[in-house]
């Protein structure tokens, strides 16, 4: 051990650390994708005989979708067809939300980066919904947008001011696509908070005096955010776009409180409901492949970070 360079003998202090994070992270991977390898056992809270990856070919393919509560993969190339596709679903959920997540939590962070009167009252405000638990923001949501109900949405002798935009049907949550984007807008009124606070903190790290010196070089407002602020908060933004990612692709309890997963499909609803209906070899099947989507995007994060390090 004398032998050992500072970091050699700073990794084998990690080691056993490394160790305990990797069987705890990657042992349930392991055993999902090991179930995912027997057949459905319906019925019965076990699975069937050894099949190999017949489950992936067969969900990828669509041969399975009869015995699914929704299609894994669009049946046409319709926008119904979209809306009905778990994984179509969950990617247009997670796409348009962690952009205008981003997009909004990034404004909120330049203003409460600034200092001005009532900055702590305006700091509750924008925490406050992400403070709500899923399960009363999706009761809120179910009720804002239920037919006699709901100020947002009237009845077809009463129509309300989005229905008579044509924004929204009398029944929305009872429509895919509506549902769909009730479902959107509720987790971006809850979850820009998290960005804004994760970009703020990015942004408190910031030393005051590079702004000093970028206005007495005679940088104007955009120039002192385009060359000072943004290249230096651009890594915390990535980082909590990456979050954000993750949580979006794994969204669930939103939408069961909100439409219901029958309305709404997304690949964690295909999980839990294969599950519940005891088709286990299916269900491992989803939840693998869900994962090897969520680490390929991870990757694509990873690989941006590298990039913009550099």
């Amino acid at each position: 051990m004398e032998n050992l360079s500072e970091t050699q003998y700073a990794y084998l202090l990690l080691t056993p650390a490394f160790v305990v994070l990797g069987v705890i992270a990657f042992w349930p991977l392991l055993s999902t994708f090991r179930l995912s390898l027997f057949a459905d056992s319906l019925g019965q809270a076990s699975v069937g005989g050894f099949v190999g990856v017949e489950n992936y070919v067969a969900i990828l393919t669509g041969e399975r979708t009869a015995l699914l509560p929704a299609p894994f993969l669009p049946e046409a190339l319709t926008v119904q067809a979209f809306f009905n596709s778990a994984l179509t679903v969950t990617i247009l959920f997670t796409v348009i939300s962690v952009f205008f997540e981003t997009l909004i939590g990034f404004v909120q962070a330049l203003v409460l980066d600034q200092d001005f009167r009532g900055r702590r009252w305006v700091r509750v405000a924008i925490i406050l919904p992400w403070a709500i638990p899923i399960v009363v923001q999706g009761m809120i949501f179910f009720l804002m947008f239920q037919p006699n109900v709901g100020f947002l949405v009237g009845t077809s002798e009463n129509p309300a001011f989005l229905n008579q935009l044509g924004l929204l049907t009398t029944t929305p949550l009872a429509n895919a696509q509506d549902a769909t984007m009730i479902v959107i807008v509720g987790d971006i009124w809850k979850t820009t908070a998290f960005m804004a606070l994760l970009i703020l903190a990015g942004m408190q790290a910031i030393d005051r005096g590079l702004y000093d010196v970028a206005k007495v070089a005679g940088a104007s407002p955009w120039q002192r955010f385009k060359y000072v602020t943004l290249p230096i908060i651009l890594p915390t933004v990535m980082v909590a776009m990456l979050f954000r990612t993750i949580q979006a692709m794994r969204v669930y309890g939103l939408i069961e409180t909100v439409a219901g997963c029958t309305t709404v499909p997304s690949l964690s609803c295909l999980v839990v409901t294969t599950f519940n209906n005891r088709m286990l070899g299916s269900s491992a099947t989803i939840a693998f492949i869900t994962a090897a989507i969520i680490a390929a995007a991870v990757s694509v994060y990873i690989v941006g970070y590298a990039r913009g390090g550099q």
